[in-house]
């Protein structure tokens, strides 16, 4: 447990910055750094995002649109794209090259994030842990982003820098997404698109653009199984060593839609399911996921608008969004007999499936997700050199959360995850078979592209393996910047 010292170290540390905050908020010169779309429309970011990196409706429409302006477009767009082509190759197609358009400038934004972080004493028996880490760089990454004409878009983000200087990053999203592909076949408009490439699966909620500093642990979850032991030598080894966790980029294939006005959606996409490295088996995965949104605007023209209009702007309809997702792959192991000569490929199936909420009301927004996972388990004679199915490995769990704009410009948060893995549990990562995290914050936009975070994290209880007291929790504190431009 945090002693009261630590803890009064935190709230002086938490007093200290809500200072720092309210000094730069009123003191900073105004500025108009924004990333690409910004700059092609000549607005502000706040009109995608009520808290960048998420979007709000309109973001969402715009997005869906193939980041287009969801109506008359062309009215709006202040730095017109370059034509590649005339009317008369279209006319003349299949005999000349489809004309088409790129962005007029490169559309190209970055965004760094970095934090100041202190960590609540630790036990000595899990080595040196600093109290205090100085705005530590988290990441700088170059997003690039636009359309190629009426029905084509794309999307690339590369994390330059990872984890403090010369860290080596690595490319999150980069796909093309062809929009509206079933109007050739007279369906609705945007029931059927499709994306290709490198790409965040479509969560209910985004990990990758996620606006907390910490993930989403049960996202993060992976299954192993660990080692049975007799007598310090291992006989029986369970076999399931899963690598897959969901919110990690895929490389694959996705088509999906969202007809006429988008309140209802699917997707299903076929993936390697080795996250963003290359494939690891020849089989491969499917997600599928579909959701509804209610849409609760008592105005009937507000509802049908894009956006419903405040006395400061756009803001988000008073909606409830309900979804449902399920990832079925096979996870392989032993391939050419590596780790064990006498048997032959391991073939383990395994799903996760789940639930999602989210309700939005004028300045608050309740947001939740439920998950179960299940993996076929093996279980190995080492001496007797046989294999037999054994008990699966499961686990479940989720978040909840809840955001609260105080103001346009300052947000409070609370988020409660929650990891159920009987087999962490066995393996000595935490007291109990259930692994929770409460993690309370507040955001404060200094500008629309500059942000000042705020998050503490409150941990789950873990082993001690030194020291009077059994178990500990690893509860950090983290304040840091995150910009665009």
């Amino acid at each position: 447990m945090m002693n009261t010292k630590s803890g009064g170290v935190l709230l002086t540390a938490a007093i200290l910055t809500g200072a720092f905050v309210y000094m730069l908020f009123v003191s900073a010169p105004r500025v108009s750094a924004i990333p690409a779309f910004a700059r092609k429309y000549q607005t502000s970011c706040t009109t995608c995002h009520s808290n960048y990196p998420e979007l709000n409706d309109f973001g969402e429409a715009f997005k869906k649109n193939g980041f287009k302006f969801p109506k008359d477009d062309e009215v709006f767009v202040k730095e017109p794209p370059v034509m590649l082509g005339s009317k008369a190759q279209k006319e003349a197609f299949p005999g000349a090259v489809y004309p088409g358009e790129m962005p007029g400038s490169i559309p190209i934004g970055f965004r760094y994030s970095g934090f100041f972080t202190m960590n609540n004493k630790r036990p000595l028996g899990l080595g040196f842990t600093p109290r205090t880490d100085m705005f530590t760089p988290n990441t700088f990454t170059i997003i690039s982003a636009g359309s190629f004409g009426q029905n084509i878009s794309f999307w690339i983000d590369d994390d330059v820098s990872t984890g403090g200087s010369g860290a080596d990053g690595g490319l999150g999203d980069g796909y093309l997404k062809f929009n509206d592909l079933g109007h050739y076949l007279k369906l609705p408009k945007d029931t059927l698109n499709v994306r290709f490439g490198q790409f965040e699966l479509d969560l209910p909620f985004s990990e990758a653009r996620s606006v907390y500093p910490s993930g989403y642990d049960i996202f993060d979850q992976m299954s192993v199984a660990g080692a049975w032991q007799t007598n310090g030598y291992p006989l029986i080894m369970p076999t399931t060593n899963n690598p897959f966790t969901l919110g990690a980029p895929q490389r694959g294939i996705e088509i999906g839609g969202y007809p006429n006005d988008g309140n209802f959606s699917w997707s299903i996409a076929v993936v390697n399911g080795s996250n963003d490295g290359l494939a690891a088996r020849n089989s491969k995965d499917v997600y599928a996921r579909i959701s509804q949104k209610f849409n609760l605007e008592r105005d009937s023209t507000s509802r049908k608008e894009v956006q419903a209009a405040g006395p400061t702007g756009p803001r988000d309809h008073t909606s409830i969004r309900v979804g449902a997702f399920y990832y079925y792959g096979r996870n392989v192991q032993n391939v050419g007999s590596q780790t064990y000569s006498y048997l032959g490929a391991i073939r383990e199936p395994f799903y996760r499936v789940g639930t999602d909420l989210r309700f939005k009301y004028r300045h608050a927004e309740l947001f939740g997700v439920l998950m179960y996972a299940h993996d076929r388990n093996h279980l190995i004679d080492t001496e007797a050199g046989t294999i037999a199915s054994g008990l699966p490995v499961t686990y479940s769990g989720g978040f909840a959360g809840l955001n609260y704009w105080l103001y346009p410009w300052m947000i409070a948060s609370l988020r409660y995850d929650a990891v159920n893995s009987p087999a962490d549990f066995f393996n000595g990562m935490s007291r109990n078979a259930t692994r929770n995290r409460i993690t309370p914050g507040l955001q404060i936009l200094v500008r629309s592209n500059i942000k000042v975070v705020t998050e503490y994290q409150h941990g789950w209880e873990q082993p001690n393996p030194a020291g009077p007291n059994p178990f500990f929790r690893a509860n950090t504190f983290v304040t840091g910047i995150d910009y665009s431009f």
